[in-house]
């Protein structure tokens, strides 16, 4: 009996001593708003994204300047355009038109005869 009282005393004090300094793994939030914070992103001109290799992501900045299919857009900036294809919940219900400057963020859809960007979500700025 006194075997099994001392054996039950180590294990609670075993397992409390354990559970003691617990933390979840759970990443905290670094503003009250939330996201990410630091870091840099990676802006790509049309130009290059044209030359990269299928799938690569990619963040690219301008502005959508005309619709061309159900979720096909000509997008441009600077250095040129491109087609993008943006589905219905890549907008997050933002409303956007051509004087509209945005961030897509998304991969290269990189074909044999033609290289577009297949939008994974939209930035309006």
């Amino acid at each position: 009996m006194k075997k099994i009282s001392i054996l039950t005393v180590v294990c609670a004090m075993t397992s409390g001593a354990a559970f003691a300094d617990f933390q979840p793994n759970t990443p905290q939030p670094t503003s009250p708003m939330g996201g990410f914070v630091g870091g840099t992103e990676n802006v790509v001109t049309v130009s290059q994204a044209k030359e990269m290799r299928d799938d690569t992501p990619v963040i690219v900045q301008g502005h959508i300047v005309q619709r061309m299919g159900d979720e096909d857009y000509l997008f441009e900036d600077a250095t040129g355009s491109i087609t993008v294809e943006i589905d219905r919940k890549d907008w997050r219900g933002q409303t956007v038109s051509p004087t509209d400057t945005v961030k897509l963020y998304g991969e290269v859809d990189a074909g044999l005869f033609h290289t577009d960007i297949d939008v994974d979500y939209v930035e309006k700025l």
